[in-house]
């Protein structure tokens, strides 16, 4: 007896040695888990890092290739695209205008009603439709046909009545969100069509005027006044409010900026003739790249599975098609790395699955559990019952992506106005501003900016405000305004045909 409990008690004694072998074991393999996501976390931070040293420096490379695309065609991944918009609105406009705006699978049109005051817009209309998916791949004149119609039918609605030809002609600005080689303020010939769009006979033709025989053909007396995108748009709608603004910023899925520039600084078209002395320049800075730009390995990767691979650096980089998936990427790194998010979900392989909103709300997730971090694990990538530990390791790497792509928007910024002198380095009111000149020497500055990324996405707002503080300094920084606007591709479009309505057109010596 006493035999079999001595056998019995080592025998426990050997179980209880495996346990606590096993768990010790289990213990340090966490730990190992764990400290591979932190180097991994750390080398994201460092890998992504951006004082403001080099932020200095993008700005300065931001401004030799604006530089750069002004002086040749091709001289530089600036396009830096002549709009052939001159005038500006001033506030003074008076009167009805209508917009068209077709980017997408949608279109809209508005009717702007201006009171001759600035920010005067008494009341504006609009009606938004879809393209039929036949039209969308069907021939030029069916599909603008389709759209005079109900463009007719728009303005029918609105003047109450029916149109007759004894009624004054209208002016329409059209918001065209293709890629366009602009030959005029009004005019500019299709390069390629993107977004599921594919009228073959329109590639190469004028769009302003495929629209204006439709127009006709409908008997409606309209003329397209002006042909714009959206970021020109928005600058419109800025500068309507603000005569201070110089620039225009789009954030959303896209990013793009444009900028009034100098004639005479646009030296690959000497000769160039405007009543007002500039022009719009289009600057398409998603193409951006410099040696400056911080880049990671995913990066790299997310660039090679692009469809466009080498191509539009900068946006991939800061705009909102993107950041969702460099955190996806980096989540499925750490998950084949170690087991601290379970076994690897096949969701993490799946492009572009977490979208940048859901990468949004969990960054923004104020709740003590992060409720709302552990909903977008389970539903959007399939990895349930995430501990704490593991959602406030993703709210790091959201918090480190989208505080790069911030404070890498903001050197952006900050790079346009170094290129004409709204910087404080090269000369706000012409010339080098010193410490303790006198605040009259400042030239009050505007950038207008449109697009969820920075009207919806808190952090990012405040990572990019912050951020133009730290390169402009406190003497410059407060003269430096980010206002944001509403529908530049919309009503910005009828202010643009305000302004261009009775203005003559740019002429080239």
């Amino acid at each position: 007896m006493g035999k079999v409990v001595v056998a019995l008690a080592a025998g426990c004694a050997v179980a209880a040695c495996v346990v606590a072998s096993v768990m010790v074991g289990r213990s340090v393999r966490r730990r190992r888990a764990w400290r591979r996501v932190v180097r991994l976390l750390e080398e994201l931070e460092e890998g992504c890092a951006t004082p403001v040293g080099r932020l200095r420096q993008v700005v300065d490379a931001m401004a030799v290739e604006m530089h750069a695309g002004l002086a040749s065609e091709g001289g530089s991944k600036l396009k830096m695209l002549l709009t052939y918009v001159h005038e500006l609105p001033t506030g003074k406009e008076k009167g009805t205008y209508y917009a068209l705006d077709l980017g997408g699978t949608n279109f809209r049109v508005l009717r702007v009603q201006l009171g001759g005051q600035r920010s005067a817009i008494i009341g504006h209309d609009l009606d938004r439709q879809p393209i039929p998916q036949n039209l969308m791949t069907s021939t030029s004149e069916e599909l603008f046909d389709f759209i005079a119609t109900l463009l007719k039918d728009f303005v029918e609605r609105e003047e109450k009545g029916p149109i007759t030809s004894q009624q004054e002609s209208r002016e329409l600005g059209f918001t065209f969100s293709f890629p366009v080689k602009q030959t005029s303020s009004s005019s500019g010939y299709l390069i390629k069509w993107t977004k599921g769009f594919a009228v073959e006979d329109m590639v190469g033709r004028d769009v302003s005027e495929c629209l204006q025989q439709a127009i006709s053909r409908k008997g409606l007396d309209m003329r397209v006044a002006v042909l714009i995108n959206d970021t020109v748009g928005t600058l419109a709608l800025g500068h309507y409010d603000d005569e201070d603004t110089v620039a225009a910023v789009i954030f959303g899925k896209g990013t793009n900026a444009c900028y009034l520039e100098r004639a005479d600084a646009i030296i690959k078209c000497q000769g160039l003739l405007t009543t007002s002395g500039g022009m719009v320049v289009n600057m398409e800075w998603g193409n951006f790249w410099s040696s400056h730009l911080p880049r990671t390995s995913y990066d790299i990767d997310l660039d090679a599975d692009s469809p466009n691979p080498n191509d539009q650096g900068f946006e991939k980089m800061i705009s909102g098609m993107y950041l969702g998936d460099i955190v996806r990427r980096v989540i499925l790194q750490m998950s084949q790395e170690s087991d601290v998010f379970g076994p690897v979900s096949s969701k993490l392989h799946v492009p572009f699955i977490l979208r940048t909103p859901l990468m949004a709300a969990m960054h923004e997730d104020d709740s003590p559990n992060l409720t709302e971090v552990a909903r977008v694990l389970k539903d959007t990538l399939e990895i349930p019952d995430a501990p704490l530990n593991i959602r406030k390791l993703v709210v790091n790497i959201c918090d480190v992506v989208t505080c790069r792509a911030a404070r890498l928007a903001a050197a952006g910024i900050v790079g346009i106005l170094k290129k004409i002198g709204r910087d404080g380095s090269g000369g706000i009111a012409g010339g080098k501003m010193k410490v303790g000149s006198k605040s009259k020497m400042m030239r009050r500055t505007v950038v207008a900016v449109e697009g969820g990324m920075y009207t919806n996405y808190t952090m990012f707002r405040e990572y990019l405000n912050e951020a133009m503080e730290e390169i402009l300094g406190e003497d410059v920084a407060p003269y430096v305004v980010i206002k944001t606007t509403e529908d530049g591709s919309g009503i910005g479009a009828a202010l643009l045909a305000a302004s261009h309505s009775a203005s003559p057109t740019v002429d080239i010596e």
